[in-house]
């Protein structure tokens, strides 16, 4: 497993085909530096290519998981500058990941951090969990997804009110809006993320992967488009050994076996 000096990485024993990417520069609160934006992805991508993973989680600390944008490393720019850099490019990475990824999330998630979170397939959230996108008290607007995701997220007139006017969501507003699958306490928030993962990677990793990628093709093109993407995907998974499996299974009243192919 490669050296990371921003993250953590394991694959906990008691979680099956599970692995955790835990964001670690708590001195920072998680601020996102292209390195550990870098080193994120680099993590997310060895998992999506190792077949004993069927799902991933993302996480912080209790205090925060992400609590921005490393701003030291923007503030002298100009906009040339940040086109050459590529500074956002590497956030585009998370969509190539093509099995399923749950945010775990507690404290403060902000800004790049929210965008990181969004980007992810679930949330997890536990009650100390605030949401926010504050870019506009630094003269910019969201740049890696946030007035997008957000926006299909919550609605029009709740993102307009987050992105220019600050406005943080508590975790239970979240919830309420759905931005977040579910709210726990900080003791188990963590654990009920990995037992979701656990849970979805012990299903047919080829229909998990299908799946995703028909709901995100719902959320990202017309009602056209996307029925018509879950419709081909659905024809053919019928050419899958996992098909094959899960129905036979069905019939014989057994647990179904997969194969991941």
């Amino acid at each position: 497993m490669p050296e990371y000096k921003h993250i953590l990485v394991e694959m906990p024993a008691e979680y099956p085909r599970v692995g955790v990417v835990r964001l670690n520069r708590p001195k920072a609160l998680n601020a996102l530096n292209s390195e550990l934006v870098t080193e994120l992805m680099d993590a997310l991508a060895a998992f999506d290519a190792d077949d004993g993973i069927g799902a991933m989680v993302v996480t912080g600390n209790e205090r925060a998981f992400a609590a921005g944008a490393d701003i030291e490393e923007m503030s002298g720019a100009s906009a040339a500058d940040m086109q050459a850099s590529g500074h956002i490019s590497p956030f585009d990475r998370i969509r190539e990941i093509e099995k399923p990824v749950i945010a775990a999330v507690s404290g403060w998630c902000l800004g790049g951090g929210n965008e990181v979170a969004m980007s992810c397939d679930m949330i997890v959230a536990s009650e100390k969990a605030r949401f926010g996108q504050p870019e506009i008290n630094l003269g910019v607007i969201p740049g890696a997804g946030g007035t997008q995701r957000l926006t299909r997220a919550v609605g029009k007139a709740l993102a307009m009110e987050v992105i220019l006017n600050d406005r943080k969501l508590s975790a239970e507003e979240a919830l309420h809006y759905g931005l977040v699958n579910r709210v726990l306490p900080v003791e188990t928030y963590l654990e009920e993320a990995l037992k979701l993962a656990a849970a979805i990677a012990a299903r047919a990793s080829v229909a998990v992967k299908a799946a995703k990628a028909a709901v995100n093709e719902a959320f990202e093109s017309s009602l056209e488009d996307g029925i018509e993407h879950e419709r081909q995907t659905f024809y053919a998974l019928f050419d899958t050994a996992d098909q094959k499996e899960g129905m036979s299974a069905f019939l014989e009243k057994r647990k179904a076996e997969w194969q991941g192919k």
